[in-house]
Protein backbone atom coordinates (compact mmCIF):
# COMPACT_ATOMS: atom_id res chain seq x y z
CA UNK A 1 0.00 0.00 0.00
CA UNK A 2 2.55 2.27 1.28
CA UNK A 3 5.09 1.56 -2.12
CA UNK A 4 1.53 2.30 -4.25
CA UNK A 5 1.34 5.94 -2.59
CA UNK A 6 5.26 6.87 -3.52
CA UNK A 7 5.22 5.22 -7.25
CA UNK A 8 2.09 7.91 -7.87
CA UNK A 9 3.68 10.06 -6.27
CA UNK A 10 7.23 9.76 -8.39
CA UNK A 11 5.48 9.23 -11.71
CA UNK A 12 2.87 12.43 -10.88
CA UNK A 13 6.07 14.55 -9.95
CA UNK A 14 7.77 13.48 -12.94
CA UNK A 15 5.22 14.71 -15.20
CA UNK A 16 5.03 17.85 -13.28
CA UNK A 17 8.49 18.36 -14.30
CA UNK A 18 8.16 16.92 -17.62
CA UNK A 19 5.71 19.80 -18.34
CA UNK A 20 7.84 21.85 -16.91
CA UNK A 21 10.16 21.32 -19.89
CA UNK A 22 7.51 21.85 -22.29
CA UNK A 23 6.36 25.16 -21.15
CA UNK A 24 10.06 26.07 -21.31
CA UNK A 25 10.37 24.70 -24.70
CA UNK A 26 8.17 27.75 -25.83
CA UNK A 27 9.97 30.18 -24.30
CA UNK A 28 12.26 32.19 -26.91
CA UNK A 29 15.68 32.47 -27.44
CA UNK A 30 18.00 34.30 -29.95
CA UNK A 31 17.61 31.03 -32.11
CA UNK A 32 15.40 29.20 -34.17
CA UNK A 33 13.76 26.48 -32.71
CA UNK A 34 10.69 24.45 -33.77
CA UNK A 35 9.05 23.73 -30.82
CA UNK A 36 8.48 27.85 -30.09
CA UNK A 37 5.60 27.58 -32.31
CA UNK A 38 4.56 24.32 -30.19
CA UNK A 39 1.55 26.74 -28.09
CA UNK A 40 0.38 27.87 -30.96
CA UNK A 41 -3.43 26.96 -32.09
CA UNK A 42 -5.02 27.42 -36.03
CA UNK A 43 -8.26 27.78 -36.65
CA UNK A 44 -8.26 25.10 -39.16
CA UNK A 45 -11.93 24.21 -40.45
CA UNK A 46 -13.57 25.67 -37.40
CA UNK A 47 -11.35 23.65 -35.01
CA UNK A 48 -8.62 24.64 -32.64
CA UNK A 49 -5.94 22.90 -34.15
CA UNK A 50 -2.22 22.42 -33.12
CA UNK A 51 0.23 23.87 -35.73
CA UNK A 52 2.25 20.85 -35.38
CA UNK A 53 -0.57 18.70 -36.70
CA UNK A 54 -0.95 21.10 -39.87
CA UNK A 55 2.69 21.45 -41.25
CA UNK A 56 6.42 20.63 -40.72
CA UNK A 57 8.59 23.35 -38.95
CA UNK A 58 12.22 23.28 -39.30
CA UNK A 59 14.99 25.44 -38.32
CA UNK A 60 17.09 25.51 -41.58
CA UNK A 61 19.51 28.29 -40.29
CA UNK A 62 19.94 29.93 -36.73
CA UNK A 63 17.24 32.38 -36.65
CA UNK A 64 14.97 31.25 -39.34
CA UNK A 65 12.10 28.72 -39.11
CA UNK A 66 10.89 27.53 -42.11
CA UNK A 67 6.60 26.12 -41.95
CA UNK A 68 5.41 23.78 -45.06
CA UNK A 69 1.92 23.48 -44.54
CA UNK A 70 0.55 19.78 -45.67
CA UNK A 71 -2.30 22.02 -46.83
CA UNK A 72 -1.61 24.95 -48.55
CA UNK A 73 -5.04 26.47 -48.12
CA UNK A 74 -4.22 26.13 -44.48
CA UNK A 75 -1.60 29.16 -45.19
CA UNK A 76 -3.35 32.61 -44.26
CA UNK A 77 -5.00 30.75 -41.30
CA UNK A 78 -1.08 29.82 -40.09
CA UNK A 79 -0.38 33.08 -40.65
CA UNK A 80 -2.67 34.73 -38.42
CA UNK A 81 -2.48 32.26 -35.67
CA UNK A 82 1.32 32.93 -35.52
CA UNK A 83 1.06 37.15 -35.64
CA UNK A 84 -2.03 36.87 -33.26
CA UNK A 85 1.03 35.10 -30.89
CA UNK A 86 2.59 36.74 -27.85
CA UNK A 87 5.64 35.52 -29.51
CA UNK A 88 6.39 38.61 -31.54
CA UNK A 89 6.98 37.39 -34.92
CA UNK A 90 6.26 38.16 -38.34
CA UNK A 91 5.80 35.19 -40.75
CA UNK A 92 6.29 35.85 -44.32
CA UNK A 93 4.42 33.66 -46.88
CA UNK A 94 5.37 32.99 -50.65
CA UNK A 95 2.38 30.38 -51.42
CA UNK A 96 4.32 27.13 -50.19
CA UNK A 97 6.54 28.26 -47.20
CA UNK A 98 6.35 30.44 -44.29
CA UNK A 99 9.55 31.81 -43.59
CA UNK A 100 9.59 33.08 -39.80
CA UNK A 101 12.88 35.47 -38.97
CA UNK A 102 13.74 35.05 -35.55
CA UNK A 103 15.14 38.64 -34.33
CA UNK A 104 17.62 38.78 -31.60
CA UNK A 105 16.30 39.95 -28.54
CA UNK A 106 17.01 42.95 -26.76
CA UNK A 107 18.63 43.06 -23.17
CA UNK A 108 15.66 44.01 -21.85
CA UNK A 109 13.68 41.23 -23.06
CA UNK A 110 16.36 39.05 -22.15
CA UNK A 111 15.93 39.81 -18.64
CA UNK A 112 12.08 39.93 -18.96
CA UNK A 113 12.31 36.29 -20.20
CA UNK A 114 14.35 35.12 -16.98
CA UNK A 115 12.19 36.53 -14.48
CA UNK A 116 9.04 34.28 -16.65
CA UNK A 117 11.46 30.98 -16.61
CA UNK A 118 12.48 31.76 -12.52
CA UNK A 119 8.35 32.00 -12.34
CA UNK A 120 7.18 29.09 -14.53
CA UNK A 121 10.14 27.15 -12.54
CA UNK A 122 8.47 28.16 -8.84
CA UNK A 123 5.07 27.16 -10.34
CA UNK A 124 6.40 23.55 -11.45
CA UNK A 125 8.51 23.56 -7.40
CA UNK A 126 5.22 24.45 -5.89
CA UNK A 127 2.95 21.10 -7.85
CA UNK A 128 5.92 18.79 -6.94
CA UNK A 129 5.39 20.07 -3.22
CA UNK A 130 1.80 19.74 -3.69
CA UNK A 131 2.46 16.23 -4.85
CA UNK A 132 4.86 15.56 -1.90
CA UNK A 133 1.97 17.06 1.00
CA UNK A 134 -0.83 14.97 -0.96
CA UNK A 135 1.50 11.72 -0.69
CA UNK A 136 2.25 12.77 3.09
CA UNK A 137 -1.35 13.17 3.73
CA UNK A 138 -2.01 9.66 2.61
CA UNK A 139 0.95 7.82 4.52
CA UNK A 140 -0.46 9.35 7.64
CA UNK A 141 -3.22 8.23 7.04
CA UNK A 142 -2.44 4.62 6.56
CA UNK A 143 -0.26 4.70 9.62
CA UNK A 144 -3.26 6.22 11.72
CA UNK A 145 -5.86 3.29 10.53
CA UNK A 146 -2.89 0.71 11.07
CA UNK A 147 -2.52 -0.38 7.41
CA UNK A 148 1.17 0.70 8.36
CA UNK A 149 3.60 0.82 10.69
CA UNK A 150 4.89 3.66 12.09
CA UNK A 151 8.82 2.96 11.55
CA UNK A 152 7.50 2.36 7.86
CA UNK A 153 5.31 5.05 7.79
CA UNK A 154 8.39 7.49 8.95
CA UNK A 155 10.70 5.43 6.04
CA UNK A 156 8.25 6.54 3.56
CA UNK A 157 7.60 10.02 4.81
CA UNK A 158 11.44 10.40 3.90
CA UNK A 159 11.52 8.87 0.84
CA UNK A 160 8.54 10.95 -0.39
CA UNK A 161 10.90 14.23 1.26
CA UNK A 162 13.93 12.68 -0.88
CA UNK A 163 12.35 12.20 -4.28
CA UNK A 164 10.77 15.83 -4.05
CA UNK A 165 13.96 17.27 -3.36
CA UNK A 166 15.55 15.55 -6.10
CA UNK A 167 13.05 16.57 -8.59
CA UNK A 168 13.08 20.49 -7.30
CA UNK A 169 17.23 20.44 -7.53
CA UNK A 170 16.52 18.63 -11.24
CA UNK A 171 13.83 22.13 -11.90
CA UNK A 172 16.41 23.82 -10.63
CA UNK A 173 18.74 22.99 -12.92
CA UNK A 174 16.35 23.48 -15.60
CA UNK A 175 16.10 26.93 -14.77
CA UNK A 176 19.74 27.34 -14.92
CA UNK A 177 20.05 25.46 -18.50
CA UNK A 178 17.62 27.55 -19.91
CA UNK A 179 18.55 31.71 -18.28
CA UNK A 180 21.73 30.17 -19.98
CA UNK A 181 20.18 30.22 -23.02
CA UNK A 182 17.95 33.37 -23.04
CA UNK A 183 20.68 35.47 -22.17
CA UNK A 184 23.39 34.19 -24.62
CA UNK A 185 23.91 36.50 -27.42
Amino acid sequence: MAGDVMQEAAERMKKAEEAFGRELAGIRTGKANPALLDPIKVDYYGAPTPLRQLANIAAPEPRLLVIQPFDKRAIPEIEKAILKSPLGLNPASDGNLIRIPIPSLTEERRRELTKLVRKMGENAKVAVRNIRRDANDRLKKMEKDGTVTEDEGKKQLDKVQDLTNKRIDEIDKMIERKEKEVMEV
